[in-house]
Parts: C-alpha cells; sequence; structure tokens
C-alpha cells in the first residue's frame, strides 16, 4: 500500500508541473506575439496526455498454515500366550480289577408273635334283668290302640364304663314307633359289666339282644 500511494503522489506533481509549464507557456506567447495557433496545438498536446494511474500490484495471500501431522498409528499390543501345563499322563493298568461280591438280601425275619393273653376276653355283661329294660307300661299308646305288635332285635355299644354309647336296630319290628321305644330305653335303663381285654382291663364291647313287643290282656 505504501509503494501504490507513492506513484500516485510522483504523478500528481508532474502533472502540475507540466500544467505550470503552460502557463508559463501561454504568458510567453502572448508576451512575445508567438502565434496563437501554434501556443493552442502544443497546449492541446500537452493536454491530452493520460497520465494512467499504476494499479497497486496484488498481495499474494499469505501461505496456508501447515496441518497437523497425523497421529502415529495404534500398535495393538499382542494377545497373551495362555501356555497350559501338560495334562497329566495317563496310567492304564494291566488288568481289571475284579467285580465285587455279590451279596444277595436275605429276607427279614419275621416278628414275633404276641404274648399269649393272660386272661379270655369277655363281652359286656347285665347288671340288671334286661326285661326290667322294656314293660307293659312302656307300650306305645298308638301301636297298642292300634292293636300293633312285633319283636325289635338291637345292638348296643358299651364303654369301659359300662355304659351304652350307641344302639342300632338289627331286626325291625315292622312299626319305627315300637323300633325307636326300644333303643330309647334300653340306652336309657340298661347297666352292663364293662368288656375285658386279654389283660383283665376293661375295655369297650358291644351286646345284642331282642324286645318282644306285645299288648298285654
Amino acid at each position: 500500500m505504501a509503494y501504490a500511494d507513492q506513484s500516485t503522489s510522483s504523478n500528481r506533481v508532474i502533472a502540475l508541473v507540466v500544467v505550470a509549464l503552460l502557463h508559463v507557456l501561454l504568458g510567453y506567447g502572448l508576451v512575445t506575439g508567438l502565434a496563437f495557433e501554434a501556443v493552442k496545438k502544443v497546449a492541446q498536446r500537452v493536454t491530452t496526455i493520460d497520465i494512467e494511474e499504476e494499479k497497486p500490484k496484488e498481495e499474494l495471500p499469505p501461505p496456508p498454515p501447515p496441518k497437523d501431522a497425523p497421529p502415529p498409528p495404534i500398535v495393538a499390543p499382542p494377545p497373551p500366550i495362555n501356555i497350559s501345563p501338560a495334562p497329566p499322563a495317563i496310567q492304564t493298568a494291566p488288568t481289571a480289577p475284579p467285580p465285587p461280591p455279590l451279596v444277595v438280601p436275605t429276607a427279614a425275619p419275621p416278628p414275633p408273635p404276641p404274648p399269649a393273653p393272660t386272661h379270655t376276653p369277655k363281652p359286656p355283661q347285665p347288671r340288671n334283668a334286661p326285661g326290667s329294660w322294656a314293660t307293659p307300661d312302656d307300650y306305645p299308646t298308638k301301636a297298642m290302640r292300634e292293636d300293633r305288635a312285633g319283636t325289635t332285635r338291637f345292638s348296643v355299644t358299651v364303654d369301659a364304663e359300662g355304659k351304652v354309647s350307641s344302639c342300632q336296630v338289627t331286626g325291625s319290628s315292622g312299626h319305627s314307633d315300637l323300633d325307636d321305644a326300644t333303643c330309647k330305653l334300653v340306652t336309657r335303663r340298661a347297666r352292663f359289666k364293662p368288656a375285658t381285654d386279654g389283660e383283665g382291663q376293661p375295655t369297650s364291647g358291644s351286646y345284642s339282644n331282642a324286645v318282644r313287643w306285645q299288648i298285654p290282656k
């Protein structure tokens, strides 16, 4: 930029000098009486000089910055080498061992027989007379009025204390009211000696009998 400004200033100085010379010549011509045409031609020739300004030289762009050098390649370390120990040597036996002896299981001995009872088991025995368990006075009124009769067979379970715990009709008289009356009366009135087991201890047992229902005369 400084060089271009310096050339422009020199051209302007030259132009000013030329213009000053022209004015001097014009003045001299007027004074000396030179021909006006000659001066005019000289003036035209001088004034038509084109002064071209020198174009400033284009500055070259600065060189590009150096590119960064590429990073060095990454070298992976070699994989570790697994050196396993040699497998143990396999020793082969010259002969196979003999098979174990065959054990045949024996049957378990039978359990010993139970000891012989010291007492003979006995069933329950009535303490009071079975005829007192159901009397003619206990005859159901409806059955007596309808002149119905029959025999009811029953079985009772007696506990270890000699009491009747349950009663079942094993043979019906053909009339449900007579059967029901039989079990109710026996359960309420019958008393027993309890049954005994093989050691003579009281235990539960059963007793069977029958009640004959007959209308009294």
